[in-house]
């Protein structure tokens, strides 16, 4: 993989007419090292969030052994690329042949599940083996996140303590799990959720073995600040302490976007202005969707090898292909003198961008290539500034 400075670098060098995708593996290993040695329990990647074996890579030599797999397809990814890493599969449904290859194949031993027929699909498809770790997922409010994830997977309240005793009597060791939605703002809404597994737990009188807090812990935006990762963990490990579970039980997270959003940042070339939207060769079909279908934004930045001194206006982005829909409304800040031929880059793509990118139309085609400079945004900080300012510090454009 090629290497440049920064996005300029890559700009002046290559002229590129497609999006390129700019990868910052010292940005991952930074947030899965602050994870490692933070976290009060144990960290497994949400592979789904962006599965680039390189990416994979990283994390694992960041210390990232366990990895959050929901489909056969990133099992096996992640047990080819990464042969000696423990694979749990926390998807709630799945097909019958997924858990049987899974399990007799790639060595899952784990899987989750939110009613009594998964839990019956689970047991049929290993043959009732007496290794299994089972996680029951609770459903949670979604209501401290940006995006909800409480409609779709979770026993609902009156549900959750029939399961967890039947899930008990198949299970080695017991898990509750839940999601309280992606890029969640606050500590609180974990500081919910877990109490609410706790009354659920003690209305079910078995003894847990794992409490899995699921993701949703947040990367920084414009306009979404969210508190430092730090009061997050405190949040957590406050709660976890007081929880009625077996004095050996394990505390486990899913963190994904957290762990990937600062990897990457897309550099795009403006095709063409119209009063103040710009046509750009990538957008909802790309690494754009978010921007697209959840008005999702990103940082951006203007990308010349003289800054320009025209102040910022806001900008709306139209994608490359032909429909309405490749519209991503921002608003997007830029300097008001941007025009066509002139390439942007598009920050904190690292997660849910590559990762969703499709060839439709034609277009998808995007070189990847490695950069050296920060991200254009970080929750994130060097160990020694972390020290000096006892705490983790939101920093743009730059290591504070």
């Amino acid at each position: 993989m090629r290497k440049y400075p920064n996005a300029l670098g890559v700009a002046a060098a290559t002229r590129p007419t497609s999006p390129v995708t700019l990868v910052r593996p010292h940005a991952a290993a930074r947030a899965a090292r602050y994870f490692v040695e933070n976290f009060p329990g144990k960290s497994m990647y949400a592979v789904k969030a962006n599965p680039s074996p390189d990416l994979l890579r990283t994390l694992w030599n960041a210390g990232i052994t366990h990895y959050d797999v929901a489909s056969i397809n990133e099992v096996r990814l992640v047990r080819a690329v990464l042969p000696d890493a423990t694979l749990c599969f926390m998807h709630p449904v799945k097909a019958a042949e997924a858990i049987t290859e899974s399990y007799f194949e790639h060595g899952v031993r784990t899987f989750s599940l939110d009613c009594q027929e998964e839990l019956d699909k689970i047991i049929s498809a290993t043959g009732a083996p007496d290794d299994l770790w089972l996680c029951v997922r609770v459903r949670v409010s979604s209501e401290h996140a940006k995006l909800s994830l409480a409609s779709k997977f979770g026993a609902r309240a009156e549900e959750v303590g029939p399961l967890l005793m039947a899930a008990r009597q198949a299970a080695d060791a017991l898990g509750v799990c839940f999601h309280v939605g992606s890029q969640a703002m606050t500590p609180q809404a974990y500081s919910d959720a877990i109490r609410l597994v706790r009354t659920a737990i003690v209305d079910a009188g078995v003894t847990v073995d794992v409490v899995d807090v699921g993701g949703g812990f947040p990367s920084i935006y414009p306009g979404m600040d969210p508190a430092p990762l730090a009061s997050f963990f405190e949040v957590i490990d406050r709660e976890y302490e007081d929880m009625p579970i077996s004095y050996s039980a394990e505390l486990w997270c899913e963190p994904g976007r957290a762990l990937c959003a600062e990897y990457a940042s897309v550099l795009v070339r403006v095709e063409q202005r119209r009063g103040d939207t710009l046509y750009i060769n990538d957008g909802a079909y790309g690494s754009l969707f978010d921007a697209a279908h959840v008005n999702w934004r990103f940082p951006v930045e203007l990308v010349r090898a003289e800054p320009s001194t025209d102040a910022d206006e806001p900008f709306s982005f139209f994608g490359p292909t032909c429909d309405d829909i490749d519209h991503m409304p921002g608003p997007f800040p830029l300097p008001a003198d941007v025009k066509a031929g002139d390439y942007i880059e598009i920050g904190m793509l690292g997660a849910y961008g590559a990762a969703m990118r499709t060839a439709f139309n034609g277009f998808g085609d995007s070189e990847t290539v490695e950069v050296e400079d920060e991200p254009m945004a970080s929750l994130y900080v060097e160990e020694s500034d972390a020290l000096k300012a006892g705490d983790v510090v939101p920093i743009f454009g730059q290591t504070q």
